[in-house]
């Protein structure tokens, strides 16, 4: 009886364990048994590539009112508006005009049907209410001339393709592919780029446009601590990357100064505040050489990022915005920040970047507004291509930078707001360019000063460093 029994609740499991498999396959939507085990697929992303600028053709604007009054003049009698059929089942919106003329609906045909598109009586205009005829200029492939058509909306860009299949530039690129190419280009031809595209940026931003600098509205005259403590605090605070709690703690149990760790924080902003403007535009000698990076830092519990452009040769910061976003708005905010401490853009001006496809997008947002430079892209850890192993040393040294700030940065735990994140930032680079020294300058500053190196310590340097950019800012007020 037992042998039989056993039988038969062996024979039930396996009958329970069938049903549970099947359920689980229905509820997952597909099969997770007796498969073999599947192995990741290695598929390498395709580099970005940016091509050369458009064919810009700009649209001319005319008055559909000197229009008609050419009319009158040439036949005698006025243009008249376009006569509609009573049982007309497709009418033209009244809000819409001409985008060439201005005429109004009363002169424009709905020239294909419902499909949607107009022409005007007065100018002979074809458009659509989404056509390149309400945009101010059109389009063309510089290799055809044939109309761009926008086939993606991005955040920062819209993204136009040429489509023309006799397109010189496609079918270079057709005649280029390799007999191992041709084949996953057949099964997946979105993996090769083999059109020409342009990306038409949306955000509205004026390069090289020189403000005048913000002047803040600070006196630390009224400060409750002397000048000397205010540069013992930045001194510790900026110079040894100490914590704001722990600058109060040693303020207390070395100096005997009683401070709280956010009147530190105060301090700090405030001498941002005057710093800033005299670090953007001091008068930088530099080379030929420069580098950018990004870094992470942390902004009210979220990673934020820092963008550093550095010349590699004289180690000076140019460039220290700090992002939400790693974006191309950001980018060029980080480029265009180096590009106004020039003196004039030289045409061999290059940037040492990383693989990341936002400086090749501001690359080509800047050449749109006829700015141009090029942009080197030092990829990976390993130099695999000849760009690498030419630019890597620079590469290294904007890293360098970033071990250097990270080693300060990491005892503040992040910061409570955007403010407090650039006003360090802001010290950290004042401390960087004016008050470190730097073993392949023979430990000499970036920048002279020579009023600060007449100073015997550090506080007195930064206090001296706080009276030149006051100084500096009162004569910007009295010019």
């Amino acid at each position: 009886m037992y042998p039989q029994l056993l039988t038969y609740l062996f024979e039930f499991i396996k009958y329970q364990d069938e049903t549970i498999k099947i359920l689980q396959t229905l509820l997952i939507g597909k099969s997770m048994f007796d498969k073999p085990e599947e192995k990741p697929i290695s598929k390498p992303y395709r580099k970005l590539q940016v091509d050369e600028l458009p064919i810009v053709e700009t649209l001319e604007k005319l008055d559909y009112q000197e229009l008609l009054n050419d009319f009158l003049e040439k036949h005698g009698k006025p243009l008249k508006p376009v006569r509609r059929h009573k049982n007309a089942k497709v009418c033209v919106p009244s809000h819409l005009n001409c985008p060439k003329c201005g005429a109004p609906s009363d002169f424009l045909y709905a020239n294909n049907g419902d499909k949607g598109q107009y022409q005007c009586k007065v100018c002979a205009c074809l458009f659509s209410e989404k056509n390149r005829y309400l945009k101010e200029a059109i389009l063309r492939c510089p290799h055809c001339s044939k109309t761009l058509e926008k086939i993606k909306e991005r955040k920062d860009f819209d993204v136009f393709k040429c489509k023309n299949n006799q397109c010189s530039y496609y079918q270079k690129k057709l005649k280029g592919l390799s007999k191992e190419e041709k084949k996953p280009f057949k099964k997946d031809p979105q993996a090769f780029k083999m059109r020409y595209i342009f990306r038409l940026f949306k955000f509205d931003y004026k390069p090289l446009s020189k403000e005048s600098p913000e002047l803040p509205k600070v006196d630390l005259s009224k400060l409750y601590v002397s000048p000397h403590t205010l540069g013992l605090i930045l001194t510790y605070h900026v110079n040894y990357g100490l914590s704001a709690r722990k600058t109060a703690a040693i303020m207390n149990d070395i100096h005997g100064v009683s401070i709280s760790h956010q009147s530190i924080l105060n301090y700090e902003n405030s001498v941002a505040l005057i710093m800033k403007p005299f670090i953007d535009h001091y008068p930088y000698e530099l080379s030929n050489q420069f580098c950018g990076d990004e870094t992470y830092i942390r902004v009210s519990g979220r990673w934020n990022y820092l963008f550093f452009f550095f010349d590699t040769v004289k180690k000076i910061i140019l460039s220290y915005p700090v992002s939400p976003n790693r974006d191309t708005q950001a980018a060029v905010l980080a480029i265009d920040e180096v590009l106004l401490k020039l003196k004039e853009i030289p045409e061999d001006l290059t940037f040492v970047v990383d693989g990341n496809p936002i400086y090749l997008l501001a690359q080509h947002f800047f050449a749109q507004h006829d700015i141009h430079f090029d942009v080197k892209q030092v990829i990976g850890l390993t130099n695999e291509d000849p760009v690498s192993t030419e630019y890597r040393p620079l590469k290294q040294i904007i890293e360098r930078l970033n071990r250097t700030f990270k080693g300060n940065y990491k005892a503040t735990h992040g910061f409570g707001s955007e403010k407090g994140s650039v006003s360090y930032v802001t010290l950290f680079v004042a401390y960087f360019n004016f008050l470190r020294p730097h073993a392949s300058l023979e430990n000499k500053v970036p920048v002279m000063i020579p009023e600060l190196s007449k100073l015997p310590h550090m506080p007195a340097r930064w206090t001296k460093m706080i009276e030149l950019a006051q100084q500096w800012l009162l004569e910007i007020q009295a010019a």
